[in-house]
């Protein structure tokens, strides 16, 4: 018992219930024959041996292609009944209902109620078996015809018109309840395995989303740094073959920028990373005029009145655009320009124009998502010769709509 109570508890809800539903229909599948042979015995008394032997026999096979059926439904409900185990089921159930009909007439002074019910439990046990598989319709409609079966059995047994009828209608309806109610356990299940694949589908997502946010933010921080060093490497090695000074100043930056480069990644890998606008504008000056590239930037007093949220959220546009600017663009001149208001509007712009400078690659892409979680816009293009990339954030953005 320890070790069964183990095994149940190992199993997740979904498969505990599929296993309740699954032996539910075994079990019911497997006593309703004992019910029609019950049914049937009081009146067999004197019936051949050959007679009662075949009974059994189509019984027993009739079960056994009900279970079949029943199976296979529980394996794949998409592929539908199988039709080998359906087809035994039918002719099986007719030998009994037939050996049921000739037993009792040769047993029998007058007409059996047993005749009826046990047509009925052969038509229930096929319907049953079926419901795993079949849709609602087509099982109500299955048993209309059982209903039709079990009058056309009553009036062979030489049952009245009226006393087959009202039998009949009653066999059916007892049919189609139980059927039906086989069937919604069928749904809950269905229900519940889709339930259950749906929340594996959003651990997927959230897991998937984890993933993008985290590689756009290790883009975000270490494309511009990456960019940095490697434009300060190739101005230190020019200062250096050419005698002049300085040369230990842009190794020391170089330096510097690896080390917070290496303190963004760790942030970035806990989620706790936010940027500063103040810092970014002053970044974003020195690494541009280390590349020859004429920075100016204006308006640089109103990012101080702004909210952390709406400093973080012009900060990644600062340094994306100028990310871009490095490695995307052959700018002689970038202007940056915050203008107050409500929502605040930064404008970041240069005359480095490309081809390909109308896509927006993973980066901007990345910082739209950043912009909108901030209730923010952004758009970017060439206009005339020049690339403009416009943020526009509200001035007090919430803390709980900053992006991580």
């Amino acid at each position: 018992m320890p070790t069964v109570a183990r095994w149940w508890r190992s199993r997740s809800d979904p498969q505990r219930i599929e296993l309740y539903t699954r032996w539910s229909y075994y079990s019911f599948l497997t006593a309703l024959p004992l019910f029609g042979l019950l049914a049937v015995a009081s009146d067999w008394a004197g019936a051949p041996r050959w007679l009662e032997l075949l009974l059994l026999a189509a019984t027993l096979a009739t079960t056994a292609a009900a279970v079949q059926l029943s199976r296979r439904g529980f394996a794949d409900r998409a592929a539908g009944p199988d039709r080998v185990a359906l087809a035994v089921a039918v002719l099986a159930g007719l030998v009994v209902v037939g050996v049921v009909v000739v037993g009792a007439a040769g047993t029998a002074s007058g007409p059996s109620p047993a005749v009826p019910w046990a047509a009925g439990f052969v038509g229930a046990e096929v319907l049953l078996a079926l419901s795993v598989t079949v849709a609602t319709r087509r099982l109500v409609a299955g048993a209309a015809g059982v209903t039709v079966l079990t009058a056309a059995v009553a009036l062979l047994d030489g049952s009245a018109v009226p006393a087959a009828v009202v039998g009949a209608v009653s066999i059916g309806v007892a049919v189609a309840a139980t059927t039906l109610a086989f069937r919604f356990s069928v749904w809950i299940l269905d229900v519940v395995v889709e339930m259950d694949r749906s929340r594996g589908v959003q651990l997927q997502l959230a897991v998937a989303e984890e993933r993008l946010r985290f590689a756009r933010d290790l883009h975000d921080v270490m494309g511009r740094n990456l960019s940095a060093i490697a434009v300060k490497s190739q101005l230190a090695g020019e200062l250096v073959r050419r005698g002049r000074p300085g040369a230990a100043d842009e190794v020391a930056d170089i330096s510097r920028i690896a080390e917070e480069s290496l303190r963004e990644v760790r942030d970035v890998v806990r989620g706790y990373r936010s940027t500063d606008l103040a810092g970014e504008l002053a970044g974003a000056r020195s690494v541009l005029r280390a590349a020859g590239i004429a920075c100016t930037v204006r308006g640089e007093e109103a990012g101080t009145t702004l909210s952390t949220a709406a400093q973080a959220a012009l900060g990644w546009v600062v340094r994306e655009a100028v990310t871009n600017v490095l490695r995307h663009s052959s700018a002689g001149t970038c202007t940056i320009t915050l203008v107050p208001g409500d929502p605040v509007e930064l404008r970041v712009e240069n005359d480095g124009v490309t081809g390909a400078g109308a896509d927006w690659g993973s980066g901007l892409r990345g910082l739209a998502e950043r912009l909108t979680a901030a209730s923010g816009q952004l758009s970017a293009g060439p206009v005339g010769e020049r690339f403009v990339v416009v943020a526009r954030v509200p001035a007090r953005v919430p803390a709980v709509e900053e992006v991580p």
